[in-house]
């Protein structure tokens, strides 16, 4: 199905990302589910209304003088049938963005899988189908410079078959390192065709686990850097990095062939065209060892992500920004106190020398049932957005409109 028409400009303009961005997203998450004994598809644009409200939402986002949008349309929506893509939702949301002055981070896969390709990450019979998708976006579009192909693949894995709550719904180490393997695949092949196609960037999104300890307490410093260093698994891959030790215990779970591919594609984006993601929210903290017998305030928890992100950043030697972070874990008046702390974060590792590159509130509005991370599709509000779920902004709206003019 094609019908809307083709928007063409000229390929050859860079955009550079900004050197400090203040962005807003737009929650479309999509996973499978069980709830009740029966599957239920999570969709999140449902909940929220927004494919029905999209020029009031994007009205609403440039009101507050942002211009950077991360935005996705579900894959599902776009190819309800194998091969036949609708861009109906595409045209809609590109002509939405042009008109409200905004610049898309495109995101081409949020959780969730079509139909015809079943639900599992493990299974990479889903593989080559989003890769043609994303030839043909890429064919269809081509004035977008900035992408997430894949969002959070850590978390993706993990949620559908470390955990073992969405999708996968298995828990078992080989399983989540076989989504693990295949979803890191997929996500550098897309940035591939990307680079083959346009001078795009890799823009991240990936889920920012921040541990705390005790100075004192080396065995819970050990365990804090122990989770941490399993999840940084992702990155090793991505950026072709030798494995730490717990790195390790998950990449050797991944199917050889997968890993060589990995290996071809790692390094596939110049440094100069990457911004990598930081998803860090309040909720993304914990305590281990004689810490976790102490109540997290927001100050340990934002000294907790830059501890992690200092680490982060001697490891890799790449740009980052904050890619998704709210109130997630903190009540709904809290959220300019959050906003104002994580910015502050930001800009003291700049001053350090790791190169912070701007923050995106996740998201314009109100969510649903992320409380119990989607497991109870049933439409309950999390709290978390500029703008309530009536979309009336809250005061964070007013705190955020002016850091992107001061920023700008």
């Amino acid at each position: 199905m094609d019908t809307a028409p083709n928007r063409r400009t000229d390929p050859g303009v860079t955009l550079d990302f900004p050197a400090f961005a203040v962005a807003l997203g737009e929650e479309a998450s999509d996973p499978v589910v069980t709830h009740e004994g029966r599957d239920h598809r999570v969709d999140e644009l449902a909940f929220s209304g927004h494919l029905d409200r999209m020029d009031e939402d994007l009205a609403a986002v440039a009101g507050l003088d942002v211009a950077v949008w991360r935005y996705g349309m579900p894959w599902r929506l776009t190819e309800p049938e194998p091969g036949a893509y609708d861009w109906t939702l595409w045209d809609r949301a590109f002509a939405a963005c042009e008109c409200h002055g905004l610049e898309p981070v495109v995101d081409l896969l949020h959780f969730g899988l079509p139909d015809a390709y079943g639900t599992r990450f493990a299974d990479p019979v889903w593989v080559e189908p989003f890769l043609r998708y994303v030839d043909a976006f890429l064919a269809r579009y081509p004035e977008p410079r900035w992408f997430t192909p894949i969002n959070e693949p850590a978390i993706t894995a993990n949620f559908s078959a470390g955990l073992g709550i969405w999708n996968d719904r298995v828990a078992d180490p080989d399983v989540h390192a076989a989504a693990l393997g295949n979803i890191v695949r997929a996500n550098l092949e897309a940035l591939a065709r990307l680079r083959a196609d346009r001078d795009g960037w890799w823009v991240g999104a990936e889920g920012f686990h921040s541990p705390l300890a005790d100075e004192d307490d080396p065995e819970g410093q050990a365990e804090g850097r122990a989770v941490r260093d399993r999840e940084w698994a992702v990155w090793d891959l991505h950026l072709g990095v030798e494995p730490s030790p717990a790195s390790a215990e998950v990449v050797a779970r991944i199917d050889p062939a997968v890993l060589a591919r990995i290996g071809e594609l790692a390094g596939t984006v110049p440094d100069d065209r990457i911004v990598c993601g930081h998803d860090a929210y309040p909720v993304g903290v914990s305590a281990h060892g004689r810490r976790a017998q102490r109540p997290l305030e927001l100050a340990d928890r934002i000294e907790a992500y830059v501890a992690t992100a200092r680490a982060w950043s001697d490891r890799y030697r790449l740009p980052f920004w904050v890619s998704e972070t709210s109130n997630l874990g903190l009540p709904v008046d809290r959220q300019t106190a959050w906003l104002d702390a994580m910015v502050d974060a930001l800009d003291r590792l700049a001053a350090e020398g790791h190169p912070a590159r701007g923050i995106c509130w996740y998201s314009r509005g109100d969510q649903y049932d992320w409380d119990l991370a989607l497991t109870r599709p049933v439409g309950k509000v999390t709290e978390v957005g500029l703008f309530d779920a009536a979309r009336v902004a809250r005061p964070a709206a007013a705190a955020y409109r002016a850091l992107a003019r001061a920023r700008r």
